[in-house]
């Protein structure tokens, strides 16, 4: 029972401790810039985690539908941008299904998922040649469930960081 006092103490001491450590925005910058520092709390730049929440890493699709919708294009044009930062950066744009059709179909949609985010980062000025595409079908859900609500969020491309650098 001793163990479990000193064991929780030492958990309290270390949320305690925690607490003390800075996550407001940064005072170092003079540079007259408005933009706030997230500081160490922020995803480090030209990561998976900071493309993510810089651009989005996912566009969405309708059933049996491989062209991209208006908020698709929005978020491959972050995408795009973010990726202009990043020039040594490559991807793999996975095209994703629901569980609804069979597997070959299935497959071959994904493809195409694949291919028109793949064409339209290109368009963008993304080279293509940093790009690589597959498809999983209806193989990677992000929602296991047979559901309006899965099936819309497996309709997907997803773009993922492969490697920064040549």
């Amino acid at each position: 029972m001793t163990n479990f006092f000193k064991l929780a103490g030492a958990a309290a001491v270390l949320v305690l401790l925690s607490a003390c450590v800075g996550t407001g925005p940064s005072l170092s910058d003079t540079s007259g810039d408005t933009t706030v520092s997230t500081g160490p709390t922020g995803p480090v730049p030209g990561t998976q985690a900071d493309l993510e929440d810089s651009a989005g890493h996912r566009v969405f699709f309708g059933f049996n539908e491989y062209t991209l919708t208006s908020q698709a294009q929005a978020t491959l044009a972050r995408q795009a941008a973010w990726l202009q930062e990043y020039p040594e950066t490559r991807i793999i744009v996975a095209g994703n299904c629901d569980e609804r059709g069979t597997r070959e179909y299935n497959l071959a949609l994904g493809a195409r998922r694949a291919e028109a985010a793949r064409a339209y980062l290109s368009s963008l000025g993304v080279d293509s040649s940093r790009i690589t595409t597959v498809s999983y079908g209806k193989e990677r859900p992000l929602d296991p469930r047979s559901t309006e609500e899965a099936w819309s969020l497996n309709r997907n491309s997803t773009t993922s960081i492969t490697s920064v650098g040549s």
